[in-house]
């Protein structure tokens, strides 16, 4: 009944000659933006807009180019279906025409509230806004402004390649998400969002692209605090003559006769997979010298992010390992012995476990502290957390850490990567997701209902969120991280 009001309202608010934009946003799902008019669906508290195109399909001769603006459409349009997910292997019914995104907000509610922009995860390869677990409905309850954000994956997000060097060759995907923000920053205020108040935040390839954003001077001025969960900090990003050759093993693996531009998506989907099976990093940001000059670490550490408030925190827990040939892959590419892991970790009596934790610990813990420290050091709010609980019904047998954490931050329940929780998980997510909130608004996490979040500034303090409190402490890991670090500097 709800939305049928909203309906007609909207329908007669656009027969007055431009007063739809005088009245408050709040009273109905109706924004009109740069584009056009768009009508959105109303749940309980919340209205949603979904699949809303920020920038024109990139298909046919877009294919491999940067994003282009979308075309004005006189027409009110409705926003309550997702747009496909961009092409990628592991999921149905994708497409090229998938650079839309995702806005929730509360029902009712005047602006300008704070926003909160999500970048997901996928390795670069795979995932998409539209993922169940990702719907902003309980964040938006609380005050915000949420969007999620689909951008290019896999060979056409970040091929590399001579013959698609106009405008920048390679880095698509981000060239996506920068597209996405400048949507952002002129239209949000149609949905009672503040364009000076955004806060980006992601975990894995998402934290990755936010730290890329952080140091890229073409996205600088387009949010202002950000949230990194999970980011392997010292990853290498390929220099452009590696990324290149990448992209002609591509070629030769879709045929030298194909024209890149008209080549089938079955055919781009079929050469990106024979890659993949190689190589999981085959695709991924590079160093084009335009978007992206230095790896994430060497940037902080000379200082070139930008100084704003950071939230930034990995899980104790981000891998699985199934078997002995994941153990020999980790051991060689580290250079470390298994006497020397037994030594890292005596509590730990099965290899399998030491070498999950052990990556856990090089890719992200001990990365993750680095750039907290480094960021500190520049005089911006900075705030680390370590994520270690579980939900009470998997403690028995845990899944793989990588990601839990986003069921407590977005509050999904009964959907796939998200089962049920227990009063104790939801107040647990309740605090998480308050911490979140709290940073989205102001850049500092804490608030009267939450144990304190001391800042990574005052002696390398973190907060630890494990299956028995929540409290601000000293890193138990310290002298373990200590000697991966001097490790990593030889």
């Amino acid at each position: 009944m709800r939305l049928q009001f909203a309906l007609v309202v909207a329908s007669s608010l656009l027969c007055w000659d431009g007063a739809a934009v005088a009245q408050a946003v709040g009273q109905f799902p109706f924004a009109l933006t740069r584009e056009g008019q768009m009508l959105g669906a109303v749940e309980g508290e919340v209205a949603s807009f979904k699949g809303l195109a920020y920038a024109a399909a990139p298909v046919g001769a877009l294919r491999w180019r940067p994003p282009q603006a979308t075309a004005e459409n006189p027409e009110m349009r409705t926003a309550y279906e997702y747009g496909a997910p961009c092409l990628q292997p592991s999921l149905p019914d994708t497409s090229e025409d998938c650079l839309t995104l995702n806005v929730f907000r509360p029902f009712g509610v005047d602006g300008p509230l704070p926003v909160m922009v999500f970048i997901h995860d996928g390795g670069f390869v795979s995932g998409t806004a539209n993922d169940p677990l990702f719907d902003g409905a309980k964040l938006a309850q609380a005050g915000l402004i949420v969007v999620t954000v689909n951008y290019r994956l896999g060979a056409l997000g970040w091929l590399t390649h001579p013959a698609l060097s106009e405008g920048g060759s390679g880095n698509y995907g981000l060239m996506d998400q920068i597209a996405a923000l400048h949507w952002v920053h002129d239209n949000i205020a149609a949905f009672g969002g503040d364009p000076n108040n955004v806060t980006l935040f992601g975990g894995g390839a998402g934290a990755t692209s936010i730290a890329l954003l952080m140091l890229c001077a073409q996205s600088r001025d387009l949010f202002q605090k950000a949230i990194l969960q999970s980011l392997p900090g010292r990853a290498r990003l390929r220099p452009v003559q590696e990324a290149e050759a990448m992209g002609r093993q591509f070629v030769a693996a879709l045929g030298q006769e194909a024209d890149l531009r008209v080549a089938a998506p079955a055919r781009l989907l079929a050469a990106e997979q024979k890659l993949l099976a190689k190589s999981e990093r085959s695709f991924a940001p590079a160093m084009d010298g335009i978007l992206v000059r230095e790896d994430v670490a060497t940037g902080f550490a000379t200082g070139h992010e930008s100084r704003i408030p950071l939230m930034i925190g990995s899980n104790d827990d981000e891998t699985r390992f199934d078997g002995e040939r994941e153990i020999k892959e980790t051991l060689a590419a580290s250079g470390e012995s298994s006497d020397e892991l037994r030594q890292l970790y005596p509590d730990i009596a099965m290899p399998l476990e030491r070498a999950a934790r052990f990556y856990t610990d090089k890719v992200f813990s001990e990365p993750v502290r680095l750039l907290a420290r480094l960021h500190a050091a520049t005089g911006a709010p900075t705030f680390r957390y370590r994520f270690a609980y579980v939900t009470e019904a998997r403690r028995t047998n845990p899944d793989e850490g990588h990601g839990r954490e986003l069921q407590f931050i977005f509050g999904a329940e009964g959907v796939p990567g998200a089962g049920p929780l227990t009063w104790g998980d939801r107040e647990v997510a309740n605090r998480m997701r308050g911490y979140w909130i709290n940073f989205a608004r102001s850049g500092n996490p804490n608030g009267p209902d939450l144990p304190h979040w001391d800042a990574a500034a005052d002696r390398d303090r973190l907060l630890l969120i494990t299956n028995d409190r929540i409290a601000s402490g000293d890193d138990p890991w310290s002298d373990r991280l200590d000697r991966l670090a001097s490790e990593s500097r030889k």
